[in-house]
């Protein structure tokens, strides 16, 4: 049932309402057509065969002559029916019956009130419904109204219980999408900012509980805002603190000459300074940038210029694979350091060569980073991701940095909506691919 069953909030609320609609017109139809439609259409049979063994005992009682003729002519204006004689005719076999409920009284009627079972045929002629019964002297032919043996009224019934179940169609349909629609804005809306996207429009509306939950949401974003704030006023204030005595240090290695031990220091220096910087933008994760439409192709390009220049590497070593033209709505600036950082890891660790591709799916898009290093062992990937560690064996990604590399575009990936993974590469290395949702 649940692969059948609608996996919408709107679809399941609307079967809710029509299924019990419609089982309950159901049983109403079946009531109606089983039971008091059949007992109605039983009693007008039975009213026509009564009228029908009248005309043919009063045929048996009264001689060929006027006065049989006059009152047959009585009879016929006074039932409605058109009545003629055929002299000397006999009724052939097989005997058809149109009416069943005019056969089945019209057989119990002869064998009670004539007490023998009298030949009769019918059959429908138009608007009427010709019966033809064996008399004694020939066929008596009755054309009895058509109305007089069908319910007239089933038509009218059933266009009005269809004209009604579609107007509570309607009406349910309007009801409950005007009660759908808060919440599937309030999930757009937690879908929007899970990708790190901005929700200025979005405000509570609806039924309670859809506004108690919208109203929780938003309290629960700005709390997470503010904390991101205050991590990254912290992180910032301490970066400056420690950036001030780095640059007097700096200042006075700069008056000492350029020795060998002063060459040392200033590399150290450089390195306290990278390091801080790596601090920040994790703590930052480029919260302050606003998401725009973005060409994913010219993020991966200018990733792969800043990451051969840090490396110091060929850019011939690095092939890019771009078919078609692919755009998101991203974060500019941070994207490209999430990429940046894994073509650098993969420059860095890759023996001749790095791949970068973008895989276009419905839902997904994945960036692809692959080099033909020693990789990292697969119970050992997620160890990877861990800020300010360094792996000790094997592919050290973190080796000569902060650790943070990976911590940091994981970070970011996951402020898209999206996430990094880490997997073999076919050639024979690492791969690490950025999932984003369209």
């Amino acid at each position: 049932m649940k692969r059948v069953l609608p996996r919408g909030l709107f679809g399941r609320s609307l079967i809710i309402i029509v299924a019990p609609v419609v089982i309950l017109q159901g049983i109403v139809t079946y009531i109606f057509f089983e039971r008091h439609y059949d007992v109605m259409l039983a009693r007008m049979g039975r009213g026509a065969a009564a009228d029908v063994v009248f005309l043919t005992n009063l045929e048996e009682r009264y001689p060929a002559g006027p006065e049989r003729r006059s009152l047959l002519d009585m009879a016929a204006r006074n039932l409605g029916f058109r009545i003629s004689m055929m002299p000397g005719a006999r009724l052939g076999r097989p005997y058809r019956h149109a009416s069943p409920n005019l056969k089945d009284a019209l057989t119990t009627m002869f064998a009670g009130q004539l007490g023998q079972h009298r030949p009769f045929t019918s059959r429908y002629a138009g608007s009427f419904v010709e019966v033809e019964v064996q008399v004694k002297d020939g066929l008596l032919r009755i054309l009895i109204p058509r109305q007089r043996l069908v319910a007239s009224n089933v038509d009218v019934f059933i266009l009005w219980m269809v004209g009604a179940s579609l107007v509570l169609l309607g009406v349910a349909i309007l009801f409950l999408r005007n009660q759908v629609r808060p919440i599937e804005q309030l999930a757009i809306a937690a879908e929007s900012f899970g990708k790190g996207r901005a929700v200025p429009d979005f405000k509570p509306y609806g039924a309670n509980e859809v506004r108690r939950a919208a109203r929780a949401f938003i309290e629960m974003r700005e709390r997470i805002e503010r904390y991101v704030a205050q991590r990254t006023e912290m992180l910032a204030g301490v970066s400056h603190d420690l950036k001030t005595p780095l640059t007097r240090l700096k200042l006075e290695l700069a008056m000492m000459g350029d020795g060998t031990e002063v060459r040392s220091l200033r590399e150290d220096i450089a390195e306290m300074e990278h390091m801080l910087n790596e601090y920040l933008d994790f703590a930052r994760g480029e919260g302050g940038e606003e998401a725009q439409d973005t060409d994913l192709g010219e993020i991966i390009n200018e990733a792969g210029i800043a990451a051969a220049k840090a490396r110091r590497a060929d850019a011939a070593r690095l092939h890019i694979e771009m078919t078609t033209e692919v755009r998101l709505l991203v974060r500019r600036h941070a994207l490209k350091r999430c990429v940046t950082n894994l073509i650098e890891n993969a420059l860095k660790y890759g023996r001749r060569h790095v791949n970068v591709a973008v895989r276009h799916g419905d839902q997904i898009i994945e960036i692809v980073v692959e080099d033909d290093g020693p990789g990292i062992p697969e119970s050992r990937r997620e160890e990877a991701f861990r800020p300010f560690h360094r792996l000790d064996e094997g592919r050290n990604l973190q080796t000569g940095g902060s650790g943070l590399g990976l911590a940091i575009a994981r970070d970011i990936a996951r402020a898209h909506g999206g996430d990094l993974v880490l997997d073999s590469s076919a050639m024979g290395g690492l791969k690490a691919a950025i999932r984003l949702p369209v």
